[in-house]
């Protein structure tokens, strides 16, 4: 009888051992979960907050080669209610579908970042050697695509 009452404690206390092993790897992979979708969230929120438009005037001769250098000159307004840097690498251009590599943005007023409300000046040295006929110039900036299409 005490060798019955001996084996089950033995099973008892093992079962207990693999509980408590799986309950904490358990936890582990749920506090990284957690940590992985907080992180998420705060990407998609700074996405949704994201919003620009570009307010050049596709029919006017200020866009392309304006002053004899080829370069193409956007003026892209912030929208939305996100504070976005003003550097090169917060954005994406293409060219008729090639990456822009070269190009400059600035503030068209004032210094600093570039709030809600304001405007930028991006002058992009187009990937291509001459620009003929339609282009058409896609800005991404954190996943809000814009997109100008204009005649050079």
């Amino acid at each position: 009888m005490a060798s019955v009452s001996a084996s089950h404690l033995i099973l008892f206390i093992a079962s207990m051992m693999i509980a408590a092993s799986v309950a904490g790897v358990f936890t582990n992979s749920i506090g990284q979960l957690s940590g992985a979708l907080s992180e998420q969230g705060l990407d998609v929120s700074s996405d949704v907050r994201t919003d620009v438009e570009i307010i050049s005037d596709s029919g006017s001769d200020a866009i392309y080669d304006n002053n004899g250098n080829g370069n193409i000159t956007l003026l892209i307004k912030n929208t939305g209610t996100e504070t976005l840097a003003v550097d090169p690498g917060v954005m994406d251009i293409l060219v008729n579908g090639q990456f822009a590599t070269t190009y400059e943005v600035s503030r068209v007023e004032g210094s600093g970042s570039w709030r809600q409300g304001e405007v930028v000046r991006v002058e992009i040295d187009p990937p291509q050697d001459s620009l003929n006929g339609d282009v058409r110039v896609q800005v991404t900036i954190n996943g809000d695509e814009e997109v100008l299409e204009f005649r050079a």
